[in-house]
């Protein structure tokens, strides 16, 4: 119940200041874990979880799982056809230059053995845009930026994973299963796009016709549906989420539109519960016997391998202006995927299962700080003004065109 009173207070004080948040520095996302940090182990002690306890995988799968298929919602096939030049360059080149060069400093600077380094660098290879929402989530910013992001993290979740499993298997020096694996990516996309496209084409049939107040809990429904097939089968849930998610833009926009209201409040609750029990996690135990090296891998991992990766992968592109393609480059937070996948790690039992989850975790951490405090002043130059309707206390003044 400590943990329940401390999210109903945190998401209070959140929701009253989420005005200002929208306008300054202030991120909601990083309120959430500092308050985590303050109940956990590391602060007043009013809460006890640890890495492997059950509530923190399960809440960091469902929030992903949840986030992906709200995002994939904003990306139809036609979006999809549309962008697939800048996101194939992303997924296809950046993603696996991210992977090596976290691997590289991994090995030379944390001293890990080169497939467990190779293992965090696919672990950290994901992006999450739930942490640059201003950016990701404003209709506002130009619409190529913001598919490139939301496409380029709503599939390499799902891409990453199978890297990381046959790494973990490498470390664990077992057979990695590639056909497994393929299977398991093949079912994601199977269920991805077999569920959604047949309910839509259930719902043209005169029988089938919702009550207008319950029409929002039809991609609901595919969801949760989705989300347990995935689980019962192993098929990739990340990969199907988002898929999904696209596959209903597609097929049935007036269901996409009743349940976006309804999916960007599950998203936001899934993910303020994930962050802060995941705060709960980073103590100061955790993370004292951090040396100089592992630091150094955090810092570089941000503000020197996700930059240089995208922008080498969006080189010579004419589809971006220079501004966008920094801005690009900069929002490759690090978010639950990489939690979920750090807690597999963990829970493995490989010799440098500690030391990994470590690094992913103060990794995140300052991911969460530098990229959720930054979102609004990179939308302010790309002259992106702030949303109009937030309460101020002011009249709001008509702006000249």
């Amino acid at each position: 119940m400590e943990l329940v009173l401390a999210f109903g207070v945190v998401l209070l004080i959140s929701v009253s200041l989420s005005g200002v948040a929208a306008r300054t520095i202030l991120s909601t996302a990083l309120l959430f874990l500092l308050a985590g940090a303050l109940i956990g182990g590391g602060g007043f002690g009013l809460v006890e979880i640890g890495a492997r306890d059950p509530l923190v995988t399960s809440l960091a799968d469902i929030a992903l799982f949840t986030v992906l298929f709200t995002d994939g919602q904003r990306v139809g096939l036609p979006a999809l056809r549309e962008n697939w030049r800048l996101s194939g360059r992303a997924l296809g080149l950046a993603m696996p230059l991210t992977m090596v060069g976290i691997a590289v400093p991994a090995h030379f600077l944390a001293g890990l053995d080169w497939p467990t380094a190779f293992l965090l660098g696919a672990i950290l290879s994901p992006t999450d845009p739930v942490f640059a929402a201003a950016i990701v989530g404003r209709k506002d910013v130009p619409l190529r930026l913001r598919r490139l992001l939301n496409v380029e993290s709503g599939l390499n979740d799902g891409l990453a994973l199978p890297f990381v499993l046959i790494f973990l298997a490498t470390v664990e020096h077992e057979p990695s299963e590639l056909g497994t694996v393929a299977t398991e990516l093949a079912l994601g996309l199977l269920f991805g796009i077999g569920i959604p496209v047949l309910v839509a084409l259930a719902w043209r049939l005169r029988l089938l016709t919702a009550e207008p107040r319950l029409q929002a809990l039809g991609p609901l429904a595919i969801a949760v549906m989705l989300y347990a097939a995935c689980h019962l089968t192993h098929a990739n849930p990340y990969l199907a989420a988002f898929v999904a998610g696209s596959a209903l833009a597609t097929m049935d926009k007036v269901a996409v539109e009743h349940f976006e209201p309804l999916g960007e409040i599950l998203s936001e609750i899934t993910k303020f519960a994930a962050l802060l029990v995941f705060g709960a996690l980073i103590t100061p135990e955790r993370l004292s016997h951090l040396g100089v090296g592992e630091w150094a891998l955090a810092v570089l991992a941000i503000l020197l391998v996700r930059p240089a990766a995208m922008l080498l992968s969006l080189a010579r592109t004419r589809q971006l202006s220079r501004g966008e393609r920094l801005t690009a480059a900069w929002f490759g937070p690090k978010g639950f995927a990489s939690v979920v996948y750090g807690l597999l790690a963990l829970q493995s039992g490989i010799p440098s299962n500690e030391a990994v989850f470590d690094l992913v975790a103060v990794t995140i951490a300052l991911s969460i700080v530098l990229h959720s405090s930054t979102d609004v002043p990179v939308a302010r130059a790309l002259r992106v003004e702030p949303p109009d309707n937030l309460p101020t206390g002011k009249p709001v003044q008509d702006k000249p065109d």
